[in-house]
């Protein structure tokens, strides 16, 4: 999905993941606004945080990367 990348759910308040935390399969992991919709990004693996590669507020493509996981 192509659109404007969101690590946490409003201004100002925490982020959905952090580097370093751990990630289940469906857990909501950010938001990506495309055409007016903000559209629930879930992670697939389980696993620590080890990069994340979206900047908030910016733009994203189909396919990349969003945020790297180490499996535990």
């Amino acid at each position: 999905l192509t659109g404007i990348w969101y690590g946490s759910p409003s201004p100002g308040t925490d982020p959905y993941v952090s580097v370093g935390g751990e990630v289940v399969a469906g857990q909501v992991i950010g938001l990506i606004e495309a055409m007016k919709l903000f559209n629930e990004i879930k992670s697939d693996l389980y696993g620590r945080v080890a990069r994340i590669h979206a900047e908030n507020g910016k733009l994203v493509k189909a396919r990349q990367p969003l945020i790297e996981v180490d499996p535990l």
